[in-house]
């Protein structure tokens, strides 16, 4: 009977620690997968359209790029900035507008 108690223990914590892997690279996956840019980037925004592109950190954004307005850069796609931005953009001169579809 020692051995049937044993091994039901063993089952059981075989299969919370692969339920527990498989949730933790679920969840991992999930939260890189729909980041606007890699890591070590960031978005930039095409001036005068809905255009962006992502610039590896420490450079300046291409010519007809800019950096998003402080506070209102999207991190994720679908999230409130992204939605907002795809409506809207920067002017030559940094000035928001809203872009017509």
């Amino acid at each position: 009977m020692r051995t049937a108690g044993r091994s039901r223990r063993l089952r059981t914590t075989a299969a919370l620690t692969v339920g527990g892997a498989v949730l933790a690279l679920l969840t991992s996956a999930c939260s890189t997968a729909d980041a606007v840019c890699a890591g070590g980037e960031y978005p930039v925004l095409y001036i005068g359209s809905t255009g962006s592109a992502c610039v590896k950190d420490g450079q300046e954004p291409p010519k007809g790029y800019a950096r998003y307005p402080e506070g209102k850069v999207p991190k994720h796609v679908d999230d409130k900035w992204w939605t907002y931005w795809n409506e809207h953009s920067l002017d030559k001169d940094g000035k928001i507008i809203e872009v017509s579809q």
